[in-house]
C-alpha cells in the first residue's frame, strides 16, 4: 500500500541531535552531540529504595491512571520546592504535571498561538521549541544573543517594528539561565527588561528553566517568575536533569486559565502523565533526596564542564566558546568561512561528533558553530574529544 501522509508531516523533519545518538554506540566514536546527563548522576539506590516503598505503600494509585493535571500530593511538594529553591510563589493549583517540559513545548504554541501567527525566540533557540512550531505552522521572530544571552534591546526593537506593522507575536519563549544551546545566562537588568516590555506590549512570556538547579560557579539569578508581578510568565520545569530522564516528569506553572486550556488539550495527547514517575518525584521530594542528589550533581558536572574548558584552552586556536556558570552545554564559533555541517563527515571519520549550530535556528542560521555537551562523556573522553575536534577544525580549515 503506498500511504498518504498530511502536509504537516512534510515540516517535520527528525531532529538532527536524535539522529547523532546512533553515534554514540559506534566503537571509538566520542560524542559531544547528545543532551544526555551523566548515568553517574542519577540516584540508583536511592530510587530502588523509593520503587520499594511505593510498591508497598501506593501500589493501588501508582499503577493506575492519574489525574490529567497531574499526582495532587506532587503538586504540593512541587509548590514548596519552588517556594524553597527559586522564590517561585505558588499554589499547586497553579501547577500542571507533564510528560517532560517538552509536552508543555508542544502544548503551549498550540494553546497561544493560531497556524500562521508570530512567536518571539532567541537565536539559537532550544530545537525541542523550533520542532513544535514547524509542526504547528507557527512562525517566528529571532532576537539575536550575545555572552549575556538575549539582546532585549534589540527585543524592544524588534517588538516596535512588528507593532508598527499590525503584528504583535503570541509569546515570547526563553531560557534565561544556561540556555541551550548556547550556555549563556541573562542578567538581572535584561531579565527586569525583557519583563518590562512583555507587560507593555501585553505578551506572555514561556520561561523554560531546565538547567536552573545546576549551578558551577557564579552568583544565583532570579527567574523571571519569580520577578514577575503581572503573571506575564508561564514556568516549566524538569525533573530530568535533577533525577532521571528516563522517567519523563515535568511540570508547568502558570495561570488557572493557561493550565484549563492545556488540561483540556492534554486529555488528547496522554490522558495523563505516568503516575508510577510521579508517585518517585513526589517521595524523591518529600524523602529531601533531590536536596542531596543536586550538590553530587554539581560537584560531577563542574569538574566535567572545567576539564572541557581547559583542554578548549590548550588545544583550539581556530574558535572561540562560550564559558558557562551552569547546565550542560558551551557554544563554539568557528570562522566565519567555515561550515560546521559540512564539517561534520570529518568529524565522524575522526571519532568525534556534535551538534552543528544550525539545527538551533529557524530562520538564518550561522552555518559557522556548534554545540558541545560535557556532561556525558568521561573525563579522559573529554580530553581525547576536544583534541579531535581541534584537529578536525584544522584539517577543515587547510582544505578551504
Amino acid at each position: 500500500m503506498e500511504f498518504q501522509f498530511s502536509n504537516k508531516m512534510k515540516n517535520i523533519k527528525s531532529s538532527e541531535i536524535r539522529e547523532l545518538l546512533k553515534y554514540i554506540h559506534m566503537p571509538g566514536m566520542i560524542s559531544f552531540g547528545g543532551g544526555l546527563p551523566n548515568p553517574e548522576s542519577f540516584p540508583g539506590e536511592e530510587l530502588r529504595n523509593i520503587l520499594d516503598d511505593i510498591m508497598e505503600n501506593y501500589v493501588s494509585s501508582a499503577l493506575q491512571y492519574g489525574q490529567t493535571n497531574g499526582l495532587p500530593e506532587l503538586k504540593e511538594q512541587l509548590a514548596a520546592y519552588l517556594k524553597s529553591d527559586e522564590n517561585i510563589n505558588v499554589d499547586p493549583e497553579n501547577i500542571l504535571l507533564t510528560t517532560g517540559s517538552q509536552q508543555a513545548l508542544y502544548a503551549l504554541p498550540l494553546i497561544f498561538a493560531n497556524e500562521g501567527d508570530y512567536v518571539i525566540t532567541e537565536a539559537p533557540t532550544y530545537v525541542g521549541m523550533l520542532s513544535s512550531l514547524t509542526a504547528s505552522g507557527i512562525r517566528s521572530q529571532s532576537v539575536s544573543m550575545d555572552d549575556n544571552e538575549m539582546i532585549t534591546d534589540e527585543l524592544e526593537e524588534k517588538l516596535k517594528s512588528m507593532k508598527s506593522k499590525g503584528i504583535m507575536p503570541k509569546f515570547i519563549y526563553t531560557i534565561p539561565t544556561f540556555q541551550n544551546p548556547a550556555g549563556y545566562t541573562m542578567p538581572l537588568d535584561r531579565r527586569k527588561h525583557l519583563l518590562e516590555l512583555a507587560q507593555q506590549y501585553n505578551i506572555p512570556v514561556i520561561e523554560d528553566n531546565p538547567y536552573g538547579d545546576l549551578r558551577y560557579s557564579g552568583k544565583k539569578l532570579p527567574t523571571l517568575k519569580s520577578l514577575d508581578t503581572n503573571d506575564m510568565v508561564t514556568y516549566l520545569g524538569t525533573f530530568s536533569k535533577i533525577m532521571a530522564p528516563g522517567l519523563r516528569t515535568g511540570f508547568t506553572v502558570s495561570q488557572p486559565e493557561v493550565l484549563g486550556e492545556f488540561n483540556k488539550l492534554k486529555q488528547s495527547l496522554d490522558l495523563t502523565s505516568d503516575s508510577l514517575s510521579q508517585y518517585i518525584a513526589y517521595e524523591y521530594i518529600r524523602k529531601g533526596i533531590i536536596y542531596k542528589q543536586i550538590p553530587k550533581t554539581i560537584e560531577l558536572y563542574r569538574r566535567k564542564r572545567d576539564i572541557m574548558l581547559e583542554a578548549l584552552d590548550d588545544e583550539m586556536s581556530d574558535a572561540t566558546w562560550s564559558r558557562p556558570e551552569g547546565g550542560m552545554f558551551l557554544w563554539v564559533k568557528l570562522n566565519k568561512d567555515m561550515d560546521a555541517l559540512k564539517m561534520l563527515k570529518r568529524a565522524i571519520n575522526n571519532k568525534i561528533a556534535y551538534v552543528t549550530g544550525s539545527a538551533f535556528y529557524h530562520n538564518n542560521p550561522e552555518m559557522n558553530t556548534m554545540r558541545l555537551n560535557f556532561t556525558y562523556s568521561s573525563d579522559e573522553d573529554l580530553k581525547e574529544g576536544v583534541k579531535r575536534l581541534a584537529k578536525t577544525i584544522k584539517e577543515e580549515k587547510q582544505s578551504l
